[in-house]
């Protein structure tokens, strides 16, 4: 990356401060941009779901992986429920996706609380194994809650043979007038649901997968107590990416984790950070890390900055600490601060290899917080800070209750956020749509085919704000 006419600021620089300009491109299309990426993480989109309790569960990772992206399960969650989580995952189809199936029996009531859970939207009614029909929130319209399932469901049911391409199966849903089909075995039981979306979408993507043809999936620890014993039962249970994580990653106790965890031999990366300098890339390389991970206090959870002044614009911290990364022969993920897939873009042509989303997925239909109405109808679920009061509380739930009440007295996170799911993109697979889009695009106006050339060939000028709000589309007249 270079900046334009070589301007050299003399401040640091969000992802808002900047924007890059076309160059000549011999790039015909954006499908034929290569988004794989060189860290060893396996992803085949730049996008990493962050370890935040309310976004990055098994749903969140199995459909994200499904993508080409990596989910990283969170640090204060029971190690146990994390091995369950990985088998899960890695038991998924490469497909179609896991249905939510109810007998005729259930009732309604339970239908509508189950719905939110999936994009597709549907329940599968199921009578021994074999699907017979299919319920939807329209179905349970202005119906009793107590009304069984067998009594509201669509019986006009179509199925899908589970070794169909996925353009057959685009075909059969469009020729048919359905939005989503369950899909079965050869004796007709049910293993999946495909939507004409999903079907489109398997076309276009190429799932993250490990040697085994299995789904991947990341997790994190921390720095405190028996990390590298709780790394050591992570690895054993099949995680792909292992992140050491803590809020101030350039310290001892990292530094000392991290030379723990590589004495386990890992054959996964490991991912260590935050990190905002050189120096911190440096130590973090020199102890162990593969990968490193960059931001303090862009998160739209975190307070750290204003409760600490501590911190640094994103977009600056990424393009030294990649710059370091790379002459070490290292990478680095840009953790945090992305709003727009503009930012995404931003980030890659900083150097990064991925980019960490959280908040922004957090209003989705696959993070796994229950779904809530506002009173105005609008659905939103509850999100939070991973150093908020909230967070350290599960994460000290061993602890005596002297010593959580002592440390909840310190916070640098929000501890409750409404994410409102977008009508027009309330699925993670709608945003990493928007996302995907937007960074081929980029690399086309770069004049690069992949991700290493888009950090080599872009080009960035500094704005104004004026010059960022004008690139802002209008959404009615002025």
């Amino acid at each position: 990356m270079r900046f334009l006419n070589d301007q050299q600021p003399g401040y640091e620089l969000t992802y808002d401060d900047v924007f890059m300009v076309p160059s000549r491109s011999a790039v015909e299309s954006r499908m034929a941009v290569d988004l794989t990426t060189r860290d060893g993480s396996g992803t085949t989109i730049p996008i990493v779901v962050a370890n935040m309790t309310a976004v990055a569960g098994r749903r969140m990772a199995e459909t994200v992986a499904r993508r080409g992206g990596l989910a990283i399960i969170p640090q204060d969650i029971p190690i146990d429920v994390v091995a369950e989580a990985v088998a899960w995952v890695k038991q998924r189809h490469l497909v179609h996706d896991t249905p939510i199936t109810l007998g005729p029996t259930e009732t309604v009531s339970l239908a509508l609380d189950l719905l939110p859970k999936r994009a597709h939207g549907a329940v599968i009614v199921v009578q021994d194994g074999k699907p017979v029909g299919v319920v939807t929130e329209s179905d349970c319209t202005d119906v009793d809650r107590f009304s069984q399932l067998g009594s509201v469901m669509s019986r006009n049911l179509q199925t899908l043979p589970e070794d169909i391409s996925p353009e057959a199966a685009f075909e059969q849903l469009t020729a048919g007038h359905h939005k989503l089909a369950p899909v079965i075995d050869q004796a007709g039981r049910l293993v999946g649901i495909l939507t004409r979306n999903a079907a489109l979408r398997a076309t276009l993507y190429q799932p993250a997968v490990d040697d085994n043809q299995q789904l991947r999936i990341g997790a994190a620890i921390g720095v405190t107590g028996d990390a590298a014993g709780r790394a050591d039962k992570l690895l054993a249970s099949g995680v792909d990416v292992l992140v050491v994580d803590t809020a101030h990653g350039h310290q001892e106790r990292m530094i000392s984790t991290l030379r723990a965890v590589r004495s386990l031999r890992p054959t996964v990366p490991v991912a260590a950070g935050n990190v905002v300098t050189r120096d911190g890339v440096a130590d973090l390389v020199e102890a162990g890390a593969d990968i490193v991970k960059v931001g303090v206090g862009p998160g739209a959870m975190c307070t750290t900055r204003m409760m600490t002044g501590v911190g640094r614009p994103q977009f600056s911290a990424v393009l030294e600490c990649a710059t370091e990364a790379r002459r070490l022969g290292r990478h680095v993920w840009a953790d945090g601060g992305v709003r727009h897939p503009r930012d995404v873009a931003l980030a890659l042509a900083a150097g990064a290899s991925n980019v960490m989303i959280g908040s922004w997925l957090a209003g989705t239909h696959e993070s796994p917080g229950d779904p809530r109405r506002d009173p105005s109808g609008r659905l939103y679920k509850e999100n939070f800070g991973m150093a908020s009061a909230r967070a350290v509380s599960r994460r000290t739930a061993d602890d005596s209750v002297y010593e959580r009440a002592r440390k909840a007295l310190f916070e640098e996170g929000i501890s409750s956020s409404r994410m409102y799911l977008d009508p027009r993109r309330p699925g993670v697979e709608d945003i990493l749509d928007a996302i995907v889009a937007g960074v081929r695009s980029a690399c086309t106006y770069a004049g690069a085919s992949n991700l290493e050339e888009f950090a080599e060939r872009s080009t960035v000028g500094i704005q104004s704000a004026a010059g960022y709000a004008e690139g802002k589309p209008l959404d009615v007249s002025w």
